[in-house]
């Protein structure tokens, strides 16, 4: 499906329109008319006031726009912030950059290259979230007889037992025939403990003499030694419902050529923004944009990556690309383009089927960035989906952005102290007038929020995508620089996950480049202040303008700070928050029908009937229901007050475990209730919330540096009284 087939579609009710949209030689006449149109705004002359009013008029309909918010009227939305952002851009390489010494070339070039940079990736993001395929489950036929046979693979290497326990329980409960279903772990740990439990369990166990390509080789290790037609990955923190192959098999009965289906990759414990921004479930997270958006567009396209778990996999392709590919450290998504490549479909579902544990500590979650960067730099560098055969041009594009994407690092960083330059050193990166800068830069910057916050509101808030590149984007860009020129360099490495953080504690290292950052910018309003009171040469409008941009870029620095300290997280497997129906089982006889709160592996939340009250310390049973099926488990009372309880499971055996894994975690609805269904972004709201946290990181780097100095400052005179004295 392309854009015009997809524009005729919503055009549908103009039947004339459409017949002649139908028709090559009108769309080619279309697509020349409107190209046409588009240069004669984009380059037409304006003086200041003719400007102001096209940035008014302009916004005034984006708003109007906004309202409707279907699909035709983001298409014109997106129309219109292409014009502003490409007026702005012509004007900004034919009227702007005059530069007249070497200081403001050099830093009126940065500038430049920077905003192309932004400006190429919002185009690509604009066609690949314009119109998401938002695909649905196709049913697989009555006759289970003609339902393929599937290989689970579970790898792991250094994750706990509990973890993978999980897992591997809730792949054997998937709903599919028992005889055409095989679970397999994939240990490169080679540990005894799994290799019993999987023995107990009657889960296949598969170790290989080396770790030669990391998970990529563990997988394909894998592939030789099983023979079922389908293949579906599950990291080891993963836990799929039953419903997974159900779900998601029946696209390729209907599609002989598909050859890869993905999921959303959706996790019931915080991230570290989640975790100690304390934004868990109220704010999309930084991943919800490309499972809940990116990943629905790259579909239209016949582009969707894979992202190495939550995935099903047709075997014969697959052997056909040689496995799993070994070249990237970013072994998913190179997969999915070489399947792309051969002429192989690729799917996405964006219906959470499996939910993981996300990453605990600020530093392990930039480790995993950076691996994704750096791979993603390799693919760009040595299989660049621009050249070579195979694919169309929709695909190189959506490929093309997901690799340009990892390159932030140096733009966001020129972004976040551009301003500067003139506040300290009087540089001129822009050779215009101030009132004429806001009059081309401010449609640019305003339509195209507007725009992203229509399209995206309910996978990210307006602001959020600066705070999530200020804080990886320091970390990133060495890497991808290195991978462009060396793509050989930097290796595979395991994101660890199910740890606990101890104790609350600031994280100096993560937070320097931020701290640097924003005690620039702080600098900055400082010189801004003093050329405005003490320097009579200056342009007051020139220098208002660049203090509103260093104020910003403090409120993201300031944000990005706060990340770096760590809230304590004591539970190394965290509760997942629902309502179930159960039924508590008293030593006296006595019933007592409530519902849960909330339930984790070792234990479960109950909220009690009005009047109901159990002692901390007491035994019970609790049951738990799915349809008119109950399960029944041994707990005991480690918090009771207010009418809610904590229960803690007692020793559960084998068949007691699998059967809670399959009452709670393997619930179809467990994860696809909640998906998507927070607050929908509002810009302004947005700020506030940013703005807010802002000062928050204010307040905690003072608080912290207050802390670390009274630490140092004790340590000699504590190091005095505890050394002996000479005799």
């Amino acid at each position: 499906m392309t854009w015009r087939n997809a524009l005729a579609g919503a055009l549908a009710p103009a039947g004339g329109l459409t017949r002649l949209l139908s028709r090559p030689l009108g769309q080619n006449l279309l697509t020349l008319v409107a190209l046409g149109l588009m240069i004669i705004v984009i380059a037409a002359p304006l003086d200041l006031e003719q400007q102001m009013l096209f940035t008014a008029a302009c916004m005034a309909a984006a708003l109007l726009l906004r309202r409707r918010a279907n699909r035709l009227a983001i298409l014109a939305m997106i129309v219109m912030s292409v014009i502003a952002s490409l007026r702005y851009m012509y004007w900004r390489v034919t009227s702007s950059l005059g530069f007249e010494n070497l200081l403001d070339m050099l830093f009126g070039y940065g500038l430049v290259l920077a905003e192309l940079y932004a400006l190429l990736v919002l185009l690509l993001g604009y066609l690949q979230t314009a119109w998401p395929l938002q695909r649905r489950p196709y049913p697989l036929p009555r006759d289970t007889a003609l339902w393929p046979t599937v290989d689970v693979y579970i790898p792991t290497y250094n994750e706990p037992l509990e973890i993978i326990k999980l897992t591997a329980f809730a792949a054997q409960a998937i709903d599919w025939p028992k005889d055409k279903l095989n679970v397999y772990v994939l240990d490169d740990g080679r540990r005894e403990e799994f290799r019993d439990f999987c023995a107990e369990a009657g889960i296949g166990y598969i170790i290989r003499p080396d770790n030669f390509h990391a998970k990529a080789g563990n997988l394909n290790h894998a592939l030789k030694l099983t023979h079922g037609d389908y293949i579906a990955i599950f990291d080891a923190d993963h836990v799929p419902t039953r419903s997974f192959l159900q779900v998601g098999m029946g696209w390729f009965l209907r599609d002989p050529k598909l050859a890869m289906l993905q999921t959303p990759h959706f996790f019931f414990s915080p991230d570290p923004f989640e975790k100690n921004l304390d934004t868990f479930r109220s704010v999309p997270n930084e991943g919800e944009l490309f499972y809940g958006l990116v990943q629905d567009g790259n579909d239209l396209w016949n582009a969707t990556f894979f992202c190495g778990s939550c995935a099903i996999i047709k075997r014969g392709p697959l052997e056909e690309v040689g496995g799993i590919a070994v070249e990237t450290v970013t072994e998913d998504a190179h997969t999915a383009l070489k399947l792309n490549r051969l002429g192989y479909n690729t799917a996405y579902l964006a219906l959470p089927q499996a939910a993981g544990l996300a990453t605990e500590s600020l530093s392990g979650h930039i480790g995993q960035r950076i691996r994704w960067a750096r791979g993603m730099a390799q693919i760009f560098r040595t299989d660049n989906p621009l050249l070579g055969k195979g694919l169309k041009l929709g695909q190189r594009l959506c490929y093309l952005n997901a690799m340009l994407h990892f390159f932030y690092g140096l733009p966001r960083l020129v972004f976040l102290t551009a301003p500067l330059a003139y506040l300290f050193f009087g540089a001129q990166i822009f050779q215009a007038e101030a009132l004429l800068i806001l009059a081309y830069a401010l449609p640019h910057i305003l339509i195209a929020s507007v725009t992203n916050s229509t399209i995206q509101g309910r996978f990210r808030h307006s602001f959020w995508n600066e705070v999530y590149e200020a804080v990886l984007a320091w970390y990133i860009m060495r890497p991808v620089l290195l991978a462009m020129v060396n793509p050989k360099l930097g290796k595979f490495n395991v994101t660890a996950k199910g740890g606990v953080i101890d104790k609350s504690y600031f994280d100096w290292k993560m937070a320097r480049p931020y701290i640097v950052v924003l005690a620039l910018n702080v600098l900055g309003v400082l010189a801004g202040l003093w050329k405005l009171g003490f320097d009579p040469e200056v342009s007051v409008a020139t220098v208002l303008i660049n203090l509103t941009w260093t104020f910003y870029n403090i409120v993201i620095s300031a944000a990005s700070v706060a990340v770096a300290a760590e809230a304590r997280q004591i539970r190394a497997e965290p509760r997942v928050y629902a309502e179930l129906p159960a039924t508590l089982s008293l030593a006296n006889g006595k019933t007592i029908v409530c519902r849960t709160n909330d339930f984790s592996q070792r234990g479960i939340g109950i909220a009690l009937p009005e009047g109901a009250h159990v002692e901390r310390g007491e035994q019970l049973l609790v049951s738990l229901f799915r349809d008119n099926e109950e399960c029944v488990f041994p707990a005991v009372v480690m918090f009771s007050r207010d009418g809610v309880l904590g229960l803690n499971f007692l020793e559960l055996n084998l068949e007691q475990q699998r059967e809670l894994t399959r009452m709670t975690f393997s619930r179809a609805d467990t994860w696809a209730a909640t998906w998507g269904q927070g607050a929908v972004d509002t810009p302004l709201g947005a700020l506030a919330e940013v703005s807010s946290i802002g000062w928050r990181g204010l307040r905690l780097l003072s608080r912290a540096t207050f802390v670390e100095l009274r630490t140092r400052l004790r340590i000699p005179s504590l190091h005095l009284r505890s050394t002996p004295r000479n005799p």
